[in-house]
């Protein structure tokens, strides 16, 4: 009985070495068939890999590139050339410079320019700014329409201040009736709506 044990015992051993060496050799004749992709493929995760930190390095060396060039801005801010730097280095910070700028200074000019900026919020808050220094009813309105303007609220209120202004009371409270009552300055509209008649 044991010899037939110690052979059963000898036959699953050889079994499981025949099984071992066949999927040694499945394996072979696999890796043999896809080496060359097997290689592409490990080559081009590693070329990805370093050109993904390659972009990175070289992004952050723009970022502190351009910040060190906004802190020589500050200190002499009509450099031109200092500024062009800047704007090679990163348009829009350039923009949030010109902007800052603007509003220091009270240059209309610029701020019109500003905006047709690509930083959305440059120019959208460039907009309500360039609106807002002319106290035109019509442009501030305009802006209050855009769709995703900031500042729409209070566009709204400085348009019902300058027609309460003007005696136009009836077409400020249409205006005031606009702003949303979840708004902060739903308070002030309310406010304006009682107190602002005189």
């Amino acid at each position: 009985m044991s010899l037939k044990t110690d052979i059963e015992m000898v036959r699953n051993e050889l079994t499981s070495e025949e099984k071992f060496f066949e999927k040694a050799v499945v394996t072979e004749k696999f890796l043999k068939k896809y080496k060359n992709l097997i290689v592409a493929g490990v080559i081009s995760t590693a070329l990805f890999i370093a050109g993904n930190v390659a972009y990175t390095i070289n992004k952050q060396n723009t970022i502190d590139a351009a910040n060190a060039v906004l802190t020589e801005l500050q200190i002499n801010p009509d450099n031109k050339a200092t500024f062009a730097r800047l704007e090679s280095l990163s348009p829009s910070l350039s923009n949030i410079w010109l902007y800052s700028q603007a509003l220091v200074n009270k240059d209309t000019v610029t701020l019109e320019k500003l905006k047709n900026s690509k930083a959305l919020l440059i120019a959208d808050l460039a907009s309500y700014e360039a609106a807002q220094n002319t106290k035109d009813v019509q442009k501030l309105e305009t802006y209050a329409n855009k769709q995703d303007a900031i500042y729409v609220d209070l566009a709204r209120v400085q348009n019902a201040v300058i027609l309460m202004n003007e005696k136009k009371i009836d077409e400020a409270h249409v205006i005031l009736s606009m702003i949303n009552i979840n708004s902060s300055l739903s308070e002030v509209a309310k406010a304006l709506m009682h107190y602002g008649v005189k």
